[in-house]
């Protein structure tokens, strides 16, 4: 009987010991957010089935660091409410917008208190009649959760950052790469910031310096394949990295978005005054100071000339970047000017012409007729220019059904229309193809073909390794890399490139209050 109960108090204790949802020893973190990189120059706008929201316990899947069993996992009691990622695209309706962040806040409110929310977002998200929507979210989420629980804020490098959004978080950062191959790195690190500062008992850093720095360039032209970006970004973990800094980041900020927020940005944030301040200036001097070295990520030409050499090219596959209307880049993604003068093209118009494979041109009535036809079977209908027919009108697409793929989150139906030797994907809803398993899924040989043209502007991991030679074609569209020519009226000026010949910004840091001394409104 002594024995028995012996191992009966061993166990009791033993499951006391272990943390458990209740157990108030551990931080009470909420999980909220809605990424979207939003163009206004497009005609497209973005509705709530587009963010394909994940509720509750679903959120856990997305992230890898949160894995049933994980270190960050097992540090927290999460509280997950409601996450949102878009496909970049058009501006958000505001009715789209209003009933995700009503359903967020709800779910924010029926779970209080918080220790802490991770806050996971874009910062270019463009929604119709509302300017700084990330800081319209961030304020709100405010005054549900009050100003004692500590933001950590994790963006994307092409975001923006208003002192409104700097203000209400007190850590924030941004991916350190583009391509974005460090991104759950970065939101990784946006979390274990926030947990180390709740367990430690630091609580929020005690500085936060902001630079607002007067440039706004694409991405295509400051990706960190290549210097300037390389060694601008490669500063930054070390800056982070310092005695008294906790975060440092660099946004090149969003050039597709007419808004007083649309530049590039510095943060810093710490509890050394000193070191704070002088990291930020030092990374915001040198992004300043290189302005004029930026460059295309890759050699660009116009459509015609990227045909022609792609025709005489002897490297498989020749990839041209479709750039101008890039849904990667928030380009309505079914502008139909390109393809039409490709498949107008002599080269193109023989059975014997070069592979050629289109990614990709939205056309859902054609979809439906190939559903219906079958694969092997003919089929005609007209493509595209449903949402953006500035440039081109709807195009006539006639050939023979060469394979069909169902059930992509994004496309929901894709199809292979063989015209001559062309192989034109056409799906029920755009889709950016960036991955190799996205054609071969669909048939398709990519690293045998001629010729692969996306939409896309820098090619991702997959494609550019893939690439026998590579040209990114400036064509029209909603993501249009000549920015010289889009009609900003609200963005700050002067801002280079814009204004080339402007002279020297006082890149002085300005300190942000912090979350509980900013006003919530």
């Amino acid at each position: 009987m002594r024995l028995f109960l012996w191992f009966s108090s061993v166990a009791m204790c033993l499951y006391s010991c272990q943390p458990s949802a209740t157990d108030t020893s551990m931080p009470r973190i909420a999980i909220a957010g809605l990424a979207i990189e939003s163009s206004t120059f497009s005609p497209a706008t973005t509705e709530a089935a587009a963010f394909h929201p994940r509720r509750g316990d679903e959120i856990f899947s997305y992230y890898p660091f949160f894995e049933q069993g994980s270190a960050l996992r097992e540090a927290a009691q999460w509280v997950p409410t409601l996450i949102g990622k878009s496909l970049p695209g058009g501006a958000v309706t505001r009715e789209a917008y209003e009933s995700l962040v009503s359903e967020m806040l709800d779910s924010l409110q029926k779970n209080l208190p918080y220790d802490g929310v991770f806050l996971d977002i874009h910062g270019a998200m463009s929604v119709v009649g509302l300017d700084d929507a990330e800081g319209d979210l961030i304020a709100r989420i405010r005054k549900v959760i009050g100003t004692e629980p500590m933001i950590s804020t994790s963006m994307d490098l092409h975001g923006n950052v208003t002192e409104r959004l700097a203000g209400h978080s007190d850590l924030i950062t941004c991916y350190r790469m583009a391509p974005h191959e460090d991104a759950m790195e970065s939101k990784e690190r946006a979390v274990q910031n926030l947990i180390d500062r709740l367990r430690s008992g630091e609580g929020k850093p005690a500085y936060k310096a902001m630079v607002s720095i007067p440039i706004l360039l694409p991405g295509e032209q400051t990706s960190t394949r290549i210097e300037p970006g390389k060694s601008l970004y490669a500063a930054v973990a070390p800056a982070a990295a310092q005695e008294g800094i906790v975060d440092a980041a660099i946004w090149v900020g969003y050039a597709w978005a007419d808004e007083p927020r649309n530049h590039a940005c510095v943060m810093a944030v710490g509890d050394d005054r000193e070191a704070v301040k002088a990291t930020a200036e030092d990374l915001a001097k040198r992004f300043w100071d290189v302005r004029r070295q930026f460059d295309f990520v890759a050699p660009t030409t116009t459509l015609d000339t990227a045909l022609t050499l792609a025709i005489r090219s002897k490297k498989k596959p020749f990839i041209i970047s479709d750039t101008g209307d890039n849904p990667t880049a928030g380009g309505a993604g079914d502008v139909t000017k390109t393809l039409t003068d490709v498949l107008a093209n002599p080269a193109f118009q023989s059975p014997d012409g070069p592979t050629f494979i289109y990614a990709s041109i939205p056309g859902p009535q054609l979809v439906e007729q190939a559903l219906k036809a079958g694969i092997g079977q003919p089929v005609e209908g007209l493509v595209g220019a449903e949402v953006d027919h500035r440039f081109a009108p709807p195009l006539p697409l006639k050939g023979t059904v060469y394979a069909i793929k169902e059930g992509d989150k994004d496309a929901e139906v894709e199809v292979v229309v063989k015209v001559n030797n062309n192989y034109i994907i056409v799906t029920k809803k755009r889709k950016p193809y960036h991955k190799e398993h996205d054609f071969t899924d669909l048939n398709l040989k990519p690293r045998e073909a001629d010729i692969v043209m996306v939409k896309i502007g820098y090619l991702e991991p997959e494609l550019y390794n893939m690439r026998g030679d590579w040209v990114m074609a400036l064509t029209a569209g909603g993501v249009d890399q000549n920015l010289s020519e889009l009609p900003y009226k609200r963005i700050q000026r002067p801002m280079f490139p814009l204004d080339a010949d402007m002279k020297d910004p006082d890149l002085s840091a300005i300190f942000i209050p912090l979350s509980d001394q900013y006003p919530v409104k």
